[in-house]
């Protein structure tokens, strides 16, 4: 069968940097780009084979991977931060984590892959022997892939919450949410996966700076103002990003959402709205940014974990 990809060189489709401070893992627009970019090169292939590297990646067994070959591909789609290949009634499902990247290669060398303790953990083969390899940097490896017939068989997937950008997420569904999170940090519910979907990190702090409000304020006790603010926050955040990348080749996707951010992984940097210097607060594996004067009244917020270490 004839291709359908253009000759473009190996290169990666989105990757990382310090996911703690640079705010580059993969979240709803990156997966939503990505899912635009496979569209385009997988719609109508046919996979020759999957072959699995880093067999903790793998979380499921039947089907097998084995299963996939012969396979058209019918379909990209996104559940969250979760990228869905649909071929032929299966469905490959890929959680890129925090760590993860695709690297498209217009070329896979016909030799089988070893098992290893490097980043590559699996490799999907086109039938013109183009394909994608699926790979993960560092030492905390997150990343899953599962063959299922069903997305929702996917833990993950049948617990998401709602997805922001579709058309039932409205005003009042947020409201909602909200009530029902009570006295929890309007940070940690946005970044709830099972709450809202496709959020993570960095973008809640993108949302939460546009909204103008404290990544500490109790999700219940926002105004009936301040609901609708956040509401379309979020909307608007979400939906110029994935703006942004519109016609960009995917390789750009990283450059392009540092870019992009306004406030996350900005630390002492000024804000672009008031001027003031952006401050930050970490924990063990994350951080957040922030704006004292947009958000919290000029007030900077407690850093516990350098609370700690000055004491």
């Amino acid at each position: 069968m004839p291709s359908r990809v253009g000759n473009r060189q190996s290169r990666p489709l989105f990757s990382r940097g310090d996911g703690r401070q640079t705010g580059l893992v993969p979240e709803l627009p990156e997966v939503q780009s990505l899912v635009g970019d496979l569209r385009r090169r997988l719609d109508g292939r046919a996979i020759a084979r999957v072959e699995v590297v880093a067999f903790s990646a793998l979380k499921t067994f039947d089907p097998t991977v084995t299963a996939l070959s012969g396979l058209f591909v019918d379909g990209v789609a996104r559940h969250g931060k979760f990228l869905d290949i649909s071929a032929d009634g299966l469905h490959v499902v890929l959680h890129l984590a925090r760590a993860g990247w695709v690297r498209w290669r217009e070329s896979i060398p016909p030799k089988p892959l070893r098992p290893g303790k490097g980043p590559l953990a699996a490799r999907v083969v086109l039938d013109d022997d183009s394909g994608f390899d699926v790979t993960e940097a560092g030492t905390q490896k997150s990343l899953a892939l599962y063959v299922v017939r069903d997305p929702a068989e996917v833990p993950g997937i049948a617990r998401l919450g709602p997805d922001p950008l579709a058309e039932g997420f409205t005003r009042e569904v947020l409201a909602e949410i909200l009530r029902k999170a009570g006295r929890a940090q309007v940070k940690g519910t946005l970044r709830d996966q099972s709450i809202v979907a496709g959020i993570g990190n960095a973008y809640s702090d993108e949302v939460l700076h546009a909204a103008k409000l404290s990544p500490y304020k109790p999700s219940s006790g926002l105004t009936d103002v301040e609901v609708t603010v956040l509401h379309a926050a979020i909307h608007d955040v979400l939906a110029d990003a994935i703006t942004r990348s519109e016609g960009l080749a995917a390789s750009e996707l990283k450059a392009e959402k540092k870019t992009g951010l306004r406030v996350h992984g900005r630390t002492g940097e000024e804000c672009p709205v008031c001027g003031d210097t952006i401050r930050e607060v970490s924990f063990a594996d994350r951080s957040m940014q922030y704006c004292p004067t947009c958000q919290t009244g000029g007030k900077p917020l407690a850093d516990r974990r350098l609370s700690r270490l000055l004491k």
